[in-house]
Parts: structure tokens; sequence; C-alpha cells
């Protein structure tokens, strides 16, 4: 018996890093899944691996795109009880001084439309079958939303309102649907990009040259973790182990608070 058998869930942003994990370990579990994927190429390429996922091309930032994505998997399942969201940019350490006059406002809206606006029109898209499902969600916070230096300005920034879309959500919600985030800390394997108004689209955070020794020295694990280390915090908070938990962030950052 798997944790999420029976479960039926969607992930937004699901072509890579730690979202492709955590579609990998529901599968795992039991669960019957759907991608929603904004990169052609990764929707293609998950489309071609696990033809039993439900796999939409879209934008998780546009409500239409996020709709599409439910109504694929209802119709294909029946119904949905979960939803995961690990869509994300980063601004690669840009300080508020780091960004030009002419950039900050295309950078902030830019950030908060992916990083934040992304949480809450999956939610919202979803809302009307996770209420009949009586089902939950789980948003992808960051240690970067506990802790200054994990990012820049506006990254910082956006993670801490992504812990604030958790705790109103879960009051909101309540007590139809539960919602609840992980705070991941540095990731390898992952291939956040980021903002192209900063010219950083092209730019992947895990090609910076020696992070894997970076990350074990941040930490006091000393622990370089992947998406897989990840996954296992979504599957407990989205399976019925956690049903008396919401408005909770559980931290898989190898000890980061404590240094």
């Amino acid at each position: 018996m798997g944790w999420l058998d029976g479960k039926r869930a969607l992930v937004a942003g699901a072509g890579s890093g730690i979202g492709r994990a955590v579609l990998a370990a529901f599968r795992a579990e039991g669960a019957r899944v759907g991608a929603l994927e904004r990169d052609e190429a990764k929707a293609g390429r998950l489309a071609a691996e696990l033809p039993d996922c439900v796999t939409v091309r879209g934008d998780a930032t546009v409500l239409a795109d996020a709709r599409a994505a439910v109504g694929a998997v209802t119709s294909s399942f029946g119904g949905l009880d979960i939803l995961v969201n690990c869509v994300g940019i980063f601004d690669f350490y840009r300080g508020l001084t780091d960004i030009a006059d002419d950039q900050l406002d295309a950078a902030f809206d830019e950030m908060f439309a992916v990083n934040v606006k992304s949480q809450l029109v999956t939610v919202r898209a979803a809302l009307p079958e996770l209420r009949r499902a009586g089902g939950s969600v789980v948003l992808t916070v960051s240690t970067s939303g506990f802790y200054p230096g994990r990012g820049g300005v506006l990254y910082v920034a956006s993670k801490f309102a992504v812990r604030g879309c958790v705790i109103a959500l879960a009051h909101e919600l309540a007590p139809q649907v539960r919602v609840n985030g992980v705070a991941p800390g540095g990731t390898l394997g992952t291939e956040l990009t980021g903002p192209g108004s900063l010219g950083l689209s092209g730019q992947v955070l895990d090609a910076a040259p020696g992070r894997e020794e970076d990350l074990r020295r941040r930490t006091p694990l000393q622990v370089a973790l992947t998406g897989e280390d990840h996954a296992g915090g979504y599957v407990f908070l989205a399976s019925d182990r956690a049903r008396g938990i919401t408005g909770t962030v559980v931290h898989s950052d190898g000890g980061a608070a404590l240094k």
C-alpha cells in the first residue's frame, strides 16, 4: 500500500528538478498524476517517458492554462485530490543596487508573477475539485523565505510571499482543503533559471562551478540535497497521514536554521 493510493494529483512545474522528483514519488506511492509544464521540450519528454501521466503544456500564471490542466486530470481520473506547485525562477543573488532603474519594474513583475501569482492561479483553478474531494495543496516555499542571503532581494521577497499564501489559504480554505508548503534548501539537479527581464533566462543555477561542495558547506548536516530528497515532504503533506496538518511548512534544508 502506497501513501497516496487512490489519490489524483496535479503537479505544476513538473518537467524538471523538484517537480519532476515529486511526480515520480507520487507515482511510486500509488497516485495517478498529471503535469502542467510550460517548456515545450520538457512537456514532450514527460509525455514520452510517462505515458500514464496526463501532461498539459501551459503557463501556470495563466488561469485558462491552469484550468485546462485541471480539466484534463479530472476528465482522465474522475476528480482531483492533490495540487502541488513547483514553479519558480531565481534571481542569482541580485541585490537592490544590482538592478538598474529601468529593470526594476519588469523584474519585480516577472519574479512575483512566476513565484507567487502562479501559486494562487493554480489553487484557484483547482479549488472546485479540491473542495469536492476534501483535498490538499502543497506549495513550494524555499529556505530563502526564512533566511536572508539565500537569494537576491526579489527572490527572497517572493518566497516570503509564498509563506503568506500558505497561511492565508490554509485559513481561508479550511476545513475542506488543507494547504501546506515545503521549503527546500539549495538543490542539485535543478534547472532553475532566472528572469528574462534581468537577462538571466539562459542562466541555470545548477551550472555554477563547485555547487555540490558549496551546498554541503552551507548546512549543519553537510548534505547536498536533490529533488528526490525533498519529494518525501510533499508525499507526507499530501497524504492522509497529515490529515491534521494545515498552514505548516516542512523544511528540507539540511538544518539551515541551526547555523
